[in-house]
Order: C-alpha cells, then sequence, then structure tokens
C-alpha cells in the first residue's frame, strides 16, 4: 500500500563551490569571497574558466581570486576602486555593455563571459604602458610591470613628465584609512594633479605617511621632523 508521501527525490539545494552542469571543455574554479549579506551568487566565464562570486564583486576581484593575472597600479584591495591607470582592461564578449571596460569596476553578473588576452585587449593595454612610461620614465615599478607585458619603450613624449601617474591611490588612503583628507586631486585634464586642498600646509596630515606606503611609483616621500 502506497502511502500519501510522494517518491519524487527533493533537490539538493546549490551550495557554494559546487558545479551542476559544467560542459568538458571547461574547467570549473570556485572564486567566491566572504559572504556579504544578500549572498547572492552569479556565474559567470573569464577566459574559458567558468567562477563563482557574490553579487557586487568585480570582475578584477573575481579574477584575482581564481589566479586569473589582471595589471593594475591603481587597485588596492582595501580601497575604493577608482579605474585611474586603465591597466585592466578586459573585453566583455557577452555583458551589460559589451567591449572594452574596466576590471576594476566592471561588476560581474550571471552569465557574463569576460576575455583578458584578446588582439584587442593587448593593444589597448600596450599604448597605456606607453603612456606610463613616457610620463615616469624613471618609475622601476611601470618598468617591470611593462616588461612582463612585452612593452619596453615608449614612442610617445609627454609635457608632463614626473614621476606622479595620478592613481589616486594616496588620495582614497588618506580619505578612507586615515580620514584625514589631507590631500586632494585639483584641476582636470592634463592639468590634474595631486595637492594639499587650495594648496596651502594641510593641518589635517597627522604624518601617518598611508600615502607614501600605496604610491606605486614612489613619488611621495615622508620626511621626519624632529
Amino acid at each position: 500500500m502506497r502511502s500519501g508521501r510522494s517518491t519524487r527525490a527533493k533537490e539538493r539545494p546549490f551550495m557554494p563551490g559546487t558545479v551542476r552542469t559544467v560542459p568538458p571543455d571547461l574547467t570549473f574554479v570556485p572564486a567566491v569571497r566572504v559572504l556579504r549579506p544578500e549572498g547572492l551568487l552569479r556565474t559567470f566565464t573569464i577566459n574559458d574558466k567558468i567562477l563563482q562570486a557574490e553579487e557586487g564583486t568585480t570582475v578584477l576581484e573575481a579574477a584575482l581570486e581564481a589566479g586569473i593575472k589582471i595589471p593594475t597600479l591603481c587597485y588596492h584591495k582595501e580601497l575604493t576602486p577608482y579605474g585611474a591607470c586603465r591597466l585592466c582592461l578586459v573585453e566583455i564578449v557577452d555583458g551589460a555593455r559589451p567591449g572594452i571596460q574596466t576590471a576594476c569596476l566592471y561588476k560581474v553578473i550571471e552569465g557574463l563571459v569576460v576575455r583578458t588576452d584578446t588582439e584587442r585587449v593587448k593593444t589597448t593595454r600596450g599604448i597605456i604602458f606607453e603612456l606610463l612610461l613616457a610620463r615616469s620614465p624613471d618609475s622601476e615599478t611601470i618598468k617591470k610591470l611593462a616588461a612582463e607585458y612585452g612593452v619596453v619603450e615608449t614612442r610617445i613624449e609627454l609635457d608632463c613628465e614626473g614621476p606622479c601617474i595620478l592613481c589616486g591611490l594616496c588620495v582614497r588612503a588618506c580619505a578612507e584609512v586615515s580620514q584625514r583628507h589631507a590631500i586632494v586631486g585639483a584641476c582636470k585634464g592634463s592639468k590634474k594633479k595631486v595637492q594639499t586642498p587650495f594648496g596651502k600646509i594641510s593641518e589635517r596630515c597627522i604624518g601617518c605617511g598611508s600615502c607614501a606606503y600605496v604610491c606605486p611609483t614612489g613619488s611621495i616621500e615622508v620626511e621626519q621632523d624632529y
């Protein structure tokens, strides 16, 4: 005699880091960050690797978590992404706003398809490396990173040569870490620069050195005041 209960097996809940159906020619790499309150997962692919990350995760964060290398000079995991250096450009093949996008600002969505190594990405990134080398030719950090991607010299000449590449890391560190806002970004376009508010000595600076610590080119020096 049959009972009133259904004999259909209950569907198991989907758990982070598991795979339901993965095509044999693709590799699944879990890329799940620390759970946010909403805990919503998005499944997407970067360079043919199937990844999962929580809603709100950027492409750059997910790629770094999965061991996929994307160059950047203005990103720090403890600071708000800014997208200034443009080195983290990737190509969105399938998703919102397809085309070349900055990985540090573009957030993952369901079904997103990303490529980090297309010819379009390589060409654009190469030009950006040349611009950075022209602006800061003595920076060992930039020269080393550019060489890793095949750029060892620049064909570009700039009038605004200097160590600062306007990545904004120092400004964000001062505002978000020490919360002093002792330095700011001023002016626009080719006249853009980093300075103290109104170009005056800032009494809000506590000499913590966070700005110098995050600077990728060493353009900020901390002086000891005895």
